[in-house]
């Protein structure tokens, strides 16, 4: 008898349907599973035999293949072991299961038949939904992350024997319902504040300036003048995540299987921040079967770089093209995928090795050649490739011992939330949501100049030696402080103050 079974699995961030044909048949007793298995799925046919025995179900004393279609494309991870379970005792009628052609299957098995949780649920839920399928059997502890999608039955399985009683009637398992609204508006509170920042003011004003459009940013000062600090408080300001954007982050965690246990969807933006010894891959994403790295999991976030010329520079160069396309392409012999990663760059570095080039409190005790050593660590195409390059300077004694009110980060995000209302609707037919995503044709059409406003840009771009890319970005940074100010107009003091954020780089490059 041959059955079938849907299950699905995962390519880059979206899924894909896998049927599994079970055959049993008369013939030399064996077990073969087909259709391209890695090693974990061959693995499964011991776990399934363990699991069914523990339950009382017999192991056919027959021919037993199993076939994973589409048979050309690699099957990894053990998720397959839920349906290949269910596919032979179908096939060899020790179960009767009533429309299971309209179920999914995705779990992994224990020699006791227990369901083990496994990664990649949601993704492939919605795969199921999009393949009109209506019921969904998964993990009891990946149920929650499956009922995310709407307009599917999701049943929580806890054992092999909950499963088989639910398919053959005799005890049903109650489908898991939740409210993903009101999940939605549960976003955690940011425990820091930028109330707890003093001095920096104009520092503060860039930060800002940064979260309202999504423009990178790096700061550039001496030890302890607050640039990680600063840093770290980004999240507080940043506008809330849109449905579809907490969407697209959970994907991402739950291929990378970072969901935490009782928190099913990500609801505030991340906030990633590698290690300087971080790989190349590990920046990226990559291994035999590619996995989303540091700049996918910051996807609609921040990607934190503390002490960016520490980083290694192949790490640091494969970021160049991610960071204009929002992308970033992953080839493997295995196959190649793509992963989202819309970021805000956000890196800190002290201006020399020893930190203190500049500061009027010490002295610098590097050579010139020193210096410039460690400057070169970050390449122009990448340093042209950050909208914003801010100086912090050490802080000042008088702003220490002050005990005046700082401006709170809820009074900022008040301001940013404007800000990007004014490019969501400004930009609802363009397919983008902030300024930092604006193409060249949107460029010309958004960022239009008058005479004594483009008169001032072209004497910057030609003083400053700025390339296309920086033109650019400085047009950008100046729509997002038209948008902050409530300007239909880039004026010329927008242009003046984006101008300003783009010559630090000359300042100590040169």
């Amino acid at each position: 008898m041959i059955t079938k079974v849907s299950s699905c699995g995962i390519r880059g961030i979206d899924g894909y349907r896998i049927t599994v044909e079970t055959s049993v048949s008369g013939g030399f007793p064996g077990w073969e599973i087909v259709g391209l298995p890695d090693t974990s799925v061959r693995e499964a046919k011991e776990r399934v035999r363990s699991a069914l025995t523990s339950f009382g179900y017999m192991i056919p004393g027959k021919k037993i293949v199993v076939n994973l279609a589409p048979a050309d494309v690699r099957k990894e991870g053990a998720y397959l072991d839920l349906p290949m379970a269910v596919g032979v005792l179908t096939a060899s009628e020790q179960v009767y299961a009533r429309d299971v052609e309209k179920c999914a299957f995705m779990g992994e098995l224990s020699l006791d038949g227990s369901v083990k949780p496994v990664s990649g649920i949601l993704p492939m839920a919605i795969e199921a939904y999009q393949l009109g399928i209506t019921e969904v059997f998964v993990p009891e502890e990946n149920a929650a992350e499956a009922a995310l999608v709407s307009g599917i039955n999701v049943y929580g399985v806890s054992d092999l024997g909950a499963l088989t009683e639910h398919l053959s009637g005799s005890r049903r398992i109650p489908p898991l319902e939740i409210n993903v609204e009101e999940l939605f508006d549960r976003a955690g509170e940011h425990s820091l504040d930028f109330a707890e920042v003093r001095g920096q003011e104009n520092v503060k004003r860039a930060i800002e300036v940064a979260a309202a459009g999504g423009h990178n940013l790096l700061l550039i000062g001496p030890p302890g003048s607050g640039k990680t600090m600063l840093a770290k408080r980004i999240p507080s300001i940043l506008p809330d995540m849109t449905f579809d954007e907490a969407l697209e982050a959970t994907k991402v965690y739950s291929i990378a299987g970072m969901l935490k246990r009782g928190e099913p969807m990500i609801m505030s933006r991340p906030f990633r921040s590698p290690h300087h010894t971080v790989s190349a891959v590990g920046l990226s994403g990559g291994g035999t079967y590619p996995k989303p790295g540091e700049i996918s999991l910051a996807h609609n976030g921040v990607l934190f770089l503390d002490e960016l010329p520490e980083f290694r520079k192949d790490a640091l160069e494969v970021m160049r093209q991610p960071l204009e396309d929002g992308v970033i392409t992953i080839t493997r012999t295995s196959g190649t995928l793509t992963y989202p990663c819309e970021i805000m760059l956000v890196a800190s570095m002290n201006p020399c090795p020893c930190g203190y080039f500049g500061d009027k409190n010490h002295e610098c005790i590097c050579t010139p050649q020193k210096i410039s050593k460690y400057l070169n660590r970050i390449s122009g195409p990448l340093l042209d490739r950050i909208d914003l390059h801010i100086e912090v300077p050490a802080v000042e004694y008088s702003d220490l011992e002050s005990r005046k009110k700082t401006e709170p980060s809820s009074e900022i995000k008040k301001r940013i939330d404007r800000a990007r209302k004014l490019q969501t609707e400004r930009y609802k037919n363009d397919g983008i949501y902030s300024n930092s995503r604006l193409t060249a044709p949107l460029i010309d059409k958004y960022c239009v100049l008058d005479s004594a406003t483009n008169k001032m840009l072209k004497e910057a771009f030609e003083r400053l030696g700025m390339s296309a890319r920086g033109y650019n970005r400085t047009l950008k940074v100046a729509r997002t402080i038209a948008d902050l100010d409530g300007s239909e107009n880039i004026e010329q003091g927008h242009i003046a103050e984006a101008i300003q954020y783009r010559s630090l780089d000359r300042k100590l490059w040169t």
